[in-house]
């Protein structure tokens, strides 16, 4: 181990580099490396918070996709990481100490959703939703929703939204839908003026634009409900569409949705931003399943039916990704016209991460390999996707 005299000494000599050199160094790290090394000596601190270099990191880091994992073990030992399609390695994030000032001991804590430096936890005993950023270390309880507070089990995946304000990375807009009364409902926290609003979808049947954002308020086996909003226009009415899905193949398969466990499940629907992932699995044994095939379905024109887009290529499914699970979950993005879907699956306590993308105007698929992130024994308590992190 290093002793405080070699890592001060090295410090030094690394600032005396030519400043363009240290820019040019940083630039390459990621956030979480560049938020611990701003604590090294005044000098790099300087350096990071130069509006220019700020300037730069922040449109490099923009186009940046990040996946976040919450992993925890008997309430203990709770640790989110961090892995960029920009670098080959996971990243700590360290959010523990920053939710030991707001959360009891012994709460059982959910990773729901992130977007830039936001976070935002949910408290399965309190029912409580808290904001987490990671730049100004400011932890906010967000109060309840019109629905009052909710259990963990409540929040729904594709069904939410976190977006940034465009102008002030430290205020945010979370959205979720729901069939409230028998009608669909869009929900909206705003933290730039700590309330809520909620508003009832209205029925369409014209052609949704590309400008929509797409929340689902429930899905079944056959028929969905989503809620579209333009996440841009702060008075738009948001609309609701119920497309159906027409099941290839056969009609008796098992369905699960979002979540599959043990060998009752012969497909999983996972959803996210108008688009449906479908797994095929066979069976290996009588806990054990394996990945047959994997297709992508979006939203039509109209929004009346899912329509089937591309199914994964064979050669992709066997030599990547079909290996023995017992449980499986998933979750989906769409950005720039890439469709992305992370899948989790778990065998006797061992937790593999399949990351697909779809470029549909390439009409390819691909496969990210993934270090191992040391999941074995842990619980998974959240994942999603996001965008690049920035500096402020």
């Amino acid at each position: 181990m290093e002793s405080h005299r070699d890592l001060a000494t090295k410090a030094i000599s690394f600032c005396l580099l030519p400043s363009e050199l240290i820019q040019y160094i940083i630039l390459q790290l990621a956030l979480p490396e560049i938020i611990q090394l701003k604590l090294v000596n005044k000098s790099i601190f300087s350096i990071i918070s130069d509006q220019n270099f700020v300037r730069n990191y922040n449109h490099q880091s923009s186009s940046a996709t990040w996946l976040f994992l919450y992993k925890k073990r008997w309430r203990r030992e709770a640790i989110l990481y961090g892995f960029t399609d920009c670098s080959n390695r996971w990243f700590n994030i360290l959010i523990a100490d920053l939710l030991k000032q707001v959360v009891p001991p012994g709460e059982d804590v959910y990773f729901l959703t992130a977007n830039a430096n936001i976070f935002l936890f949910a408290l399965n005993n309190r029912q409580e939703v808290m904001s987490v950023d990671i730049m100004t270390r400011m932890v906010k309880k967000i109060p309840p929703s019109p629905l009052g507070p909710r259990g963990t089990s409540s929040w729904r995946r594709s069904g939410m939204k976190l977006l940034s304000c465009p102008y002030n990375s430290e205020h945010f807009r979370f959205l979720f839908a729901e069939l409230h009364e028998s009608h669909p409902t869009l929900f909206e926290y705003n933290s730039r003026v700590e309330r809520w609003q909620f508003t009832q979808a209205i029925e369409v049947t014209q052609e949704l634009g590309d400008d929509f954002i797409f929340l689902s308020a429930s899905n079944g086996r056959n028929r969905s409900v989503i809620i579209g909003v333009r996440p841009d226009q702060s008075n738009s009415i948001p609309v609701v569409i119920r497309p159906t899905f027409i099941t290839r193949g056969n009609e008796e398969d098992r369905l699960a949705i979002g979540f599959s466990w043990g060998n009752a499940i012969d497909i999983l629907h996972v959803y996210g931003d108008g688009n449906i992932m479908t797994i095929k699995s066979d069976k290996v044994n009588k806990t054990v399943r394996k990945i047959k095939r994997i297709e992508l379905w979006g939203l039509s024109t109209n929004g009346r039916y899912w329509e089937f887009i591309s199914m994964a290529p064979n050669e992709l499914i066997v030599d990547k990704i079909s290996k023995p699970y017992g449980a499986m979950i998933g979750c989906m993005q769409k950005t720039q016209g890439i469709t992305r879907a992370i899948l989790m699956t778990n065998l006797e306590g061992t937790w593999e991460t399949i990351w697909l993308s779809y470029n549909k105007r390439d009409d390819y698929w691909a496969w990210l390999s993934l270090p191992d992130c040391n999941m074995k024994g842990s619980n998974l308590a959240g994942v999603t996707f996001s965008s690049g992190l920035t500096l402020t």
